[in-house]
């Protein structure tokens, strides 16, 4: 897929606004967020069902262009290290997809445990976890359960709305205007580790 990135990256001027744009929604994100983990109680420490070793895929220029961010303010023996691990889940990823074979691996970012890019996070990694619902076009709400490690720990908790859909309306519009101004119309699914390879 013929992505410009490298020119879009060095084009910070012109993406830098909606990304504090995106900072707005993702810290209204987190306090709802917060507000449905301490009803139930749950917190994430980390358990066997890591959903870092799940292999989510991202769809928006907006959470690419902001990992990127973190990224290039990592040490440079960092970036390499994690760049490093990147190719190898990316190498891994591709020999299992042949075979059919499902395959878990570790997010490249995640050190001992913990992300060394906690803070420019994806959005599915921000929202993880706790039950929540989803409203799509012509499809009603969809409901969906908490992880492995919420069930185990709020079992038996009375269901709290928890609603994603304005998170991702806001998305959407948000990198549908970022799109326009970077004249940029191709579709966008990377998981974390082709993000820093690419």
């Amino acid at each position: 897929m013929p992505l410009n990135l490298e020119q879009i990256r060095s084009n910070q001027n012109k993406y830098s606004p909606f990304l504090k744009r995106m900072e707005t929604i993702w810290s209204d994100m987190g306090e709802k967020y917060q507000e449905a983990a301490d009803y139930y109680g749950f917190f994430c420490n980390g358990c066997e069902d890591n959903c870092c070793y799940t292999r989510f895929y991202h769809h928006t220029l907006l959470e690419y262009l902001f990992i990127m961010k973190g990224y290039i303010a990592l040490e440079h023996e960092i970036q390499n290290q994690a760049a490093e691990r990147a190719l190898e889940v990316c190498a891994k990823t591709a020999e299992y997809d042949k075979t059919g074979k499902i395959v878990r691996l570790l997010c490249p970012l995640n050190y001992d445990g913990l992300c060394i890019l906690y803070e420019y996070r994806p959005m599915i990694c921000r929202l993880h976890g706790i039950p929540h619902q989803l409203q799509r076009p012509n499809q009603g709400i969809m409901y969906s359960p908490g992880c492995e490690a919420f069930t185990k720990q709020c079992e038996g908790k009375a269901y709290i709305k928890f609603d994603r859909t304005p998170f991702y309306v806001e998305m959407a519009k948000l990198e549908s205007q970022l799109r326009e101004a970077l004249n940029f119309a191709q579709k966008f699914k990377m998981t974390v580790a082709r993000m820093l390879i690419f």
